[in-house]
């Protein structure tokens, strides 16, 4: 079975690139972060990229963070999500790192209370 066809289950249930769950649900402290899930699973389904190449670029976000932060400091999994997306999309040409910045900027810009 391909990886595309195995979204949910490309998952890591633990370690350092597994999602934050309670219960066995994924947890999203906002809603930006439910949305760049939803962003990153439909581009892996859609082949845009192997899931393990966003595995990779996750772990290596994490162990970053933690590299220079330590494992006390306070910890934002979907940052580091977030950043290893970024990441493969530039990679892939899928989306610079300018427009990247132009689109968090304009969605930065909208009123207090517009979430989506």
């Amino acid at each position: 079975m391909s990886e595309r066809t195995r979204s949910p289950d490309v998952l890591d249930a633990t370690g350092a690139a597994a999602p934050p769950r309670r219960n066995g649900e994924l947890v999203f402290a906002a809603p930006w972060e439910s949305r760049l899930f939803g962003l990153t699973m439909s581009l892996h389904e859609a082949g845009r990229f192997e899931w393990e190449e966003f595995r990779q670029l996750l772990m290596a976000e994490i162990g970053a963070w933690e590299e220079q932060h330590g494992v006390e400091a306070e910890y934002s999994y979907w940052e580091r999500w977030r950043g290893a997306l970024e990441k493969l999309l530039a990679s892939r040409g899928l989306c610079s790192a300018s427009e990247l910045e132009a689109r968090i900027s304009a969605f930065a810009g909208r009123p207090s209370g517009h979430d989506h």
